[in-house]
């Protein structure tokens, strides 16, 4: 079982197998949000199928099917259940999930299928292009649609916090809040997406972008490790609560803790968008 990253090797050696596969490619630019079908059509892993950031991943509709707010609300686990059943995806599948985008979109698949109790998921190291470098054929055209499976919810084996619980536990040790947006967004200097400029008060900055090396493959676990342990500066990494601008980009930094050997950590997935839009909260600049 794959459970963080998986190789494109890897990844072949598991396709020629004939093990229950399922690959998820969730490719998604925020700025174009069909651009990322676009990119699939072009070129794909064969076998794979796409998964929209807003149809599949968010719940932007029904408010009753909600789990989170901000700009893109996770749908219940119920609702994303019956999603996943419809896709192709079963519960004794093995699923890796792949994007284009620095690990953003396919890292909120990744962290939702944990949400829903399922371990056997990871993340493709290095994305459609580690698959390529590897000589990885690909092909193109629209998915070919899985036969539908069952996916039964199990417990969750990811952790959720909430803007109540969040700000409730501001300045408490036994909460550590590592922002993941670029550091311009993070000291308020620019805002393109959200009405308020700025961070949640105490919160530590590290930009999503930094667990990568420039071939777009996470940093080895050892760095990784020094340097968030190098940013906590002596706080419990049970502590962190990740978040970013709507709860996508924040898991790069959750896998990372956890390639890094620090734990499973917990997510807000409301985020900055959630957290400026909410009457009350605090917010800090710098």
């Amino acid at each position: 079982m794959y459970t963080t990253l998986i190789t494109a090797p890897q990844l072949q050696e598991l396709m020629a197998s004939g093990a229950p596969l399922c690959v998820m490619d969730c490719s998604f630019d925020l700025m174009k949000p069909e651009a990322g079908q676009a990119q699939f059509e072009g070129e794909h892993i064969p076998g794979s199928i796409y998964v929209h950031l807003d149809h599949h991943l968010s719940e932007k509709s029904s408010t009753a099917q909600r789990a989170s707010g901000g700009r893109h609300p996770l749908p219940s686990r119920e609702t994303f259940a019956t999603r996943l059943g419809a896709l192709g995806l079963g519960n004794g599948m093995q699923a890796v999930v792949l994007d284009r985008q620095a690990i953003t979109t396919s890292g909120r698949l990744w962290w939702m299928l944990k949400w829903c109790g399922h371990e056997a998921v990871a993340v493709l190291d290095g994305g459609l292009a580690a698959w390529k470098a590897a000589g990885g054929a690909v092909a193109s055209g629209p998915a070919l649609p899985l036969p539908p499976a069952s996916f039964a919810l199990k417990e969750p084996l990811a952790r959720t916090v909430s803007a109540q619980e969040l700000s409730g536990a501001l300045g408490r040790a036994e909460q550590t809040v590592v922002d993941a947006r670029a550091a311009v967004r993070f000291r308020g200097e620019t805002e393109p997406l959200d009405p308020v400029a700025g961070h949640i008060p105490g919160a530590l900055n590290r930009p999503f972008s930094d667990n990568a090396m420039p071939d777009g493959r996470f940093k080895p676990a050892a760095q990784l490790r020094l340097e968030f342990e190098r940013l906590l500066a002596g706080r419990d990494p049970a502590s962190v609560v990740h978040q970013c601008g709507s709860g996508v980009s924040a898991v790069p930094n959750l896998l990372a803790m956890e390639i890094a050997g620090l734990g499973r950590t917990r997510l807000y997935p409301g985020s900055w968008s959630e957290w400026c839009n909410t009457p009350g909260l605090p917010v800090a600049q710098g």
